[in-house]
Formats: structure tokens, sequence, C-alpha cells
């Protein structure tokens, strides 16, 4: 069995993205690992060499800037990622640049792996998710966040990212996955509110036009953590590949949870109640079909 890592990064030093411990967190499954590395100007490069592995192929790319609609340019370097890894691969790990992978749960998914290898119905593997937020010591627990995606595919023709690189298609049509007992830790919100205020206005450049940024996103504009709906204290232990970083924290979250879930509008309180009770969450969307 041969495994392919693959991701896209661009400016990850000027953004403070973890790529450095996103691409280490699975790198011990990964035979080769592919690095999609959009046009920086920040450093990103060395912080890429410095991780001093020889299963690390980078590939230099060039964002196309005109693609601002959806996040299109997300899903196309990711592309250029994934269309550069080994023919030979059976699989293909997806890793985004603020996500991780804890070290307990890399033998659960080696083993998927190997089991489904001769399954050709599984065209990939679909994993749960942690959305930390503000800190590292809350995650985001609503609708608000979605709860489970593709991070292991089969290595197969007309696979293609899909909208914003969230998901992958085949020609158009979801994959059929197995569901497997594994997390990504997403980091993406875990920032002080000044990163945050930043992260809104440089994410959203690919998604809307400079009217509608300075109409919604200002340079006056002042992040205020209110946006997550509901956050769940976190009582496990992160990755030890973050440690460093979460040992550098040097800021508090300053939020009174009970508050923030108070302010939920009540449909979606009721939605979540629901879900909470059940298990169910309604009118769900998901990005694949589970088979298995």
């Amino acid at each position: 069995m041969k495994v392919a890592g693959f991701t896209f990064i661009r400016n990850a030093v000027k953004n403070d993205y973890p790529v450095v411990e996103a691409i280490t967190s699975i790198l011990p499954l990964c035979d080769e690992f592919i690095v999609a590395l959009g046009n920086s100007d920040d450093g990103t490069e060395k912080l890429i060499e410095g991780i001093g592995s020889p299963k690390i192929k980078v590939i230099h790319t060039v964002w196309d800037e005109t693609l601002r609609e959806g996040g299109a340019v997300f899903a196309a370097e990711t592309d250029k990622a994934f269309n550069a890894i080994s023919p030979d691969s059976d699989w293909a790990f997806y890793i985004q640049g603020d996500e991780c992978v804890h070290e307990k749960y890399l033998p659960v998914i080696k083993q998927e792996m190997e089991d489904n290898l001769t399954d050709e119905r599984i065209e990939g593997l679909l994993f749960k998710y942690l959305h930390f937020y503000g800190s590292y010591d809350y995650y985001g627990h609503s609708r608000r966040w979605y709860r489970r995606e593709i991070r292991v595919l089969r290595n197969k023709n007309g696979v293609h990212s899909y909208r914003d690189a969230q998901g992958f298609r085949i020609d158009r049509r979801k994959l059929n996955v197995k569901l497997i007992d594994a997390f990504i830790y997403h980091y993406g919100w875990v920032k002080p509110p000044a990163g945050l205020k930043s992260k809104l206005r440089n994410f959203n450049q690919f998604y809307h036009d400079d009217n509608w940024l300075a109409e919604n996103l200002p340079e006056t504009f002042e992040f205020d953590y209110k946006n997550a709906d509901r956050l769940v204290p976190f009582t496990g232990t992160h990755p030890a590949v973050m440690q460093k970083r979460i040992n550098a924290t040097n800021w508090k979250l300053d939020i009174d949870t009970r508050t923030l879930e108070k302010k939920m509008p009540f449909r979606r309180k009721l939605l979540q109640k629901i879900e909470d009770t059940t298990g169910w969450r309604v009118s769900e969307y998901k990005n694949y079909n589970i088979i298995k």
C-alpha cells in the first residue's frame, strides 16, 4: 500500500497557519507528500524546507487572483497538488494548512486504509471534526460547523476538489465513503481578535469583490468572537506537534459561553436541541455518500 499526502499553502507565515504541524501530523503515514506552494512573499518556502523530510516534494504554483467567487482558487490549488502525486499511490491523504491529526488516530487511519484497500466501492474515508475556536480550550459545536469531511481518498481518475476545497467529487458526483473513528482538529479560528480580523479580510478576498469587502469587512472592523453559537470546553489533549504553538499562546479568550448560546436564534436552538437529543442533524449538507 502506497500513500501520498498533499496540501496547498500560500503565505503561511503572514497568516499564521500551522502548516508545518499539519504536514508533520500525517507524514508518518505517507510515502510521499506533495505541497503546492503558492506565490508567497513571507518565507513560507523556508518554513516547508525546514521540515527536512525527503518525502516532501514542493511544486511551485501561481494563484489565479481573478478567481474571487466561492473560494474557487482553493479548489484549483488543491487539484494542482493532487494531480502531482505519484500515479502508483493507492490512497491520497489531504490535509489543509490549519488542520492536524492527533497521533493517537494514526494507527486507526492506517488500519482503515489497509482494510479497505481492495474494496473499490470505498472511494474515500470520512473523518469527524473538532473546530477549535478563539483558543485551544474551546471548540465550536453547533450547526454552523460541519461535522465530517473526506480527507483520505482513493487515487483514481476523475477526482477533483469541489467548490472551495472542502470536499471532492468524481466527475461531479459525490464520493462513496466510509465513516471512520478518527478526528481532524481544525485550528483556523484559534487566533487573537486582531489575527481573526486579518484572517477574515484575507480569506474573503477569495470569495467576494472589493466592494463587498469594503462594506462588510472594512479596515475599522473589529472581531468579537460572537459568531460561534455554542462553544464547548475541550478536556482532551492536542496533537503533540501542536504543543510548541500552544505553549506560546499569549492571549486569553474572554467570552461568556452561556450568553453566547442564549443569543442563538430560536430556529437554530430548536434544531440544535433535536440534534443533541437524537444525533440527527436536520437538513445537514453532506459532501459525500456514506455506504459503509
